[in-house]
């Protein structure tokens, strides 16, 4: 009997979904977005742009057209307002509202953030001497957002007496730094203002500054300025330019705090500059030249560096040089290049050093006494997780603390003794009406067509069966070498109490299983990055995990690409697609230079401008493989201040696709006028637009009231 009603219940339920789906006579019809044609041909391929217009931002008819699209999205969207309101306030439930983060020493004060309830943003605070003493706020989010839609804080640095905060702050989202200066003491800003700024570093004489701006035009942080306290802007000596657009400029200090280290890279090549911080007016000196496909990076102990580079495979390794003479000559190998495991950081201490790797697609931390060269790795609970670096700001410690969390852990600082080899759980993320003993994760392996093993995170409850009738989301991104983190949401929570698993996908082109693994993913192999999420989907369902008609797919960014290609590939496999600021239009965007990012992502999925590369990235570039056939359920989202993926190119993307598919599946494109590429910046804000996504990802799979 309760077969029967539950096969009663799906059968109402399917017919429900499809008559909503199924739009009427009396629903709201979507905008029509006017054609404007503009021909090229490229290589030979006729190729005829509709809507290139979109990309005038400045024109009125533009910025109409998104809000047409914001509020036909809204109209089809209106039956699900009380489902966003109840998912909100049950993500806000999961949520400590009033809480602070651990306390960090730097010098002589403890540096912490906290939040208050109804507040968008955090508030930086620091105790002087201990935590015990009176609280000091250097910097509230809130009182800066007054008066602004979007607010953001970039960098953060305090000078070496503790006196002075240098920190930059975006009020648009377009990735646009403004660096001031305040005084610790008084409260009083600097007159000076730095504008475009990147990276930002203190010399050792509390006076000097070293910050980096990005080019006008192509975004790209290029220019290494010095500052001096009082003076000018306008003054300022540029201590370093790059001519190379596909290079960008990185400015630090070492935690050693006797260098600063003007850091320069491509996609696959870099090198690197260094000066003495108690010399600021002196001059860089080069550690060894750019080598074409060869990286390296710095740190510093006593009288030498510690390098990691790929110089003899493509996983890197480490080497140390002296300081008076650290050129590729003088490099002497102290962990070799290893086939299996990726080394991903290396951090100097006074101590001893940890390196960070990645082995079978995990992270971990080998941490090495530099007096006997012996090594410890630190043990981690979980057979799916994932462990970062946290604030390690003092360089003489027997401790280094590390973030731990998985897709049941919630957020965890721990401090590990090196000498004991122990860990101390500092805090754990308090999740309130959340028992981790209901949920389960685990690392599963698809097999690619080509016999490929791709590793697959998921979570779900434990009364979870495996017999299809679950819906799932499946995230992956897939590109840059970015590893997937696997981390804990406690916004997922409302889907996984639906019955949800939520997933990723670590596909090749991401750096989950070592370098090898981004470039199998990346220029002419970037279709192996579709391919196995689409394997991966096969495998979820074939396994009955989920099925078809409840599996739902997201991706941001990059990961928008992968969407929009797996989604022309294979319609069939997905029951809706949640896309976030999707680079669907690859070719028009990488064959104009003018845009930033274009040329330096030369090295990550070729140059059109040369014929063989235009052949392959045209033959999956989502915005012109769109097809005349069925689609699934799709929601598109952007920003219309985003400098990383401009708002034109979902906004073409929908408009192209509603002229062409043959199904009658809600197609949205939802734009956030006041943000960026992170979309909203505060906290409740941010929840909202989840509650959204999620109110549109029931809907789809049934489980609307």
């Amino acid at each position: 009997m309760k077969r029967l009603l539950a096969l009663i219940f799906l059968t109402m339920t399917t017919l429900l979904t499809s008559a909503q789906n199924t739009q009427t006579s009396d629903s709201p019809k979507p905008p029509v977005a006017k054609k404007v044609p503009k021909p090229a041909n490229i290589h030979g391929v006729d190729i005829t742009d509709q809507y290139f217009w979109l990309r005038d931002k400045p024109n009125p008819d533009v910025k109409a057209y998104l809000e047409q699209e914001n509020a036909y999205t809204d109209a089809i969207m209106k039956h699900t307002t009380e489902l966003q309101t109840e998912l909100y306030k049950e993500m806000l439930a999961h949520i400590k509202e009033t809480d602070v983060g651990v306390p960090y020493k730097e010098g002589d004060y403890f540096y912490y953030s906290r939040t208050e309830q109804g507040k968008q943003y955090p508030i930086y605070c620091r105790k002087q001497g201990s935590t015990e003493t009176p609280e000091q706020v250097i910097l509230d989010q809130n009182t800066l957002a007054e008066g602004e839609k979007f607010m953001n804080v970039g960098a953060q640095r305090v000078s070496d007496d503790g006196n002075l905060l240098a920190y930059s702050t975006d009020n648009t989202g377009f990735r646009q730094y403004t660096l001031q200066i305040k005084n610790l003491q008084t409260g009083e800003l600097y007159p000076e203002k730095m504008l475009k700024v990147g990276s930002v570093a203190w010399a050792a004489d509390n006076k000097t500054l070293f910050y980096t701006v990005e080019e006008d035009q192509t975004k790209r942080q290029y220019r290494v300025y010095r500052h001096t306290l009082g003076t000018p802007v306008t003054s300022d000596a540029v201590v370093y330019e790059d001519p190379d657009e596909r290079f960008n400029v990185h400015v630090y200090r070492t935690l050693s705090h006797q260098y600063l280290i003007v850091e320069v890279g491509s996609h696959t090549t870099s090198e690197a500059r260094y000066l003495r911080a108690d010399q600021p007016a002196g001059e860089w000196t080069l550690i060894a030249p750019r080598v074409q496909d060869q990286e390296y990076s710095v740190d510093h102990h006593g009288d030498q560096f510690l390098i990691r580079t790929n110089d003899k495979g493509r996983n890197f390794r480490l080497v140390t040089a002296p300081v008076a003479s650290p050129g590729r000559d003088n490099w002497k190998e102290v962990m070799p290049h290893r086939l299996d495991v990726m080394l991903t950081d290396v951090e100097a201490f006074q101590d001893f050093y940890v390196l960070g790797e990645r082995e079978k697609g995990l992270p971990q931390f080998r941490v090495v006494d530099f007096a006997t060269g012996k090594s410890h790795m630190v043990e981690f609970p979980e057979p799916v997780y994932s462990a970062f670096p946290a604030q390690n700001r003092e360089f003489k410690t027997t401790k280094y603390r590390y973030n731990y969390q998985s897709l049941v852990t919630p957020s965890s600082v721990y401090d590990h003794d090196v000498n004991t080899h122990k860990q101390e759980l500092l805090k754990r993320v308090e999740v309130p009406r959340y028992d981790p003993s209901n949920f389960k994760s685990e690392r599963l392996w698809a097999t690619a067509k080509d016999g490929t093993k791709i590793p697959i995170s998921i979570v779900y409850e434990k009364n979870f069966k495996k017999d299809g009738s679950h819906p799932m989301l499946l995230n992956a991104y897939g590109s840059y070498g970015f590893s997937y983190p696997v981390t804990f949401s406690s916004s997922s929570l409302a889907l996984l109490d639906r019955g949800f698993s939520v997933a990723i996908a670590h596909i090749r082109g991401g750096g989950d299983m070592g370098k090898p693994w981004h470039d199998a993913g990346r220029m002419m192999n970037k279709k192996n990055t579709f391919t196995d999420f689409i394997d991966a989907a096969d495998f979820l369902v074939s396994e009955k995990y989920t099925s078809k008609d409840k599996l739902v797919i997201t991706g941001a960014s990059a990961g928008g690409l992968l969407m929009g290609a797996v989604t022309n590939m294979r319609p069939d496999l997905f029951k809706a697609v949640v896309t976030k600021v999707p680079f669907v239009d690859v070719i028009n965007t990488m064959l104009d230079a003018s845009l930033p990012l274009t040329v330096p992502e030369y090295e990550e999925w070729g140059n059109p401008n040369e014929k063989p590369a235009f052949d392959y990235m045209y033959s999956y570039s989502p915005y012109d493989q769109l097809a005349a056939k069925n689609y699934p359920s799709i929601l598109v989202k952007t920003s219309f201040n985003d400098s990383q993926v401009m708002y034109w190119e979902p906004a073409k993307y929908v408009a192209k696709l509603r002229t062409l598919k043959t199904d009658h599946n809600p197609l949205l494109l939802k734009t956030n006028m006041e943000a960026g590429h992170g979309g909203a910046s505060g906290r409740y804000d941010y929840l909202h637009d989840t509650a959204f996504d999620y109110a549109f990802i029931l809907w789809q799979v049934g489980l609307t009231k």
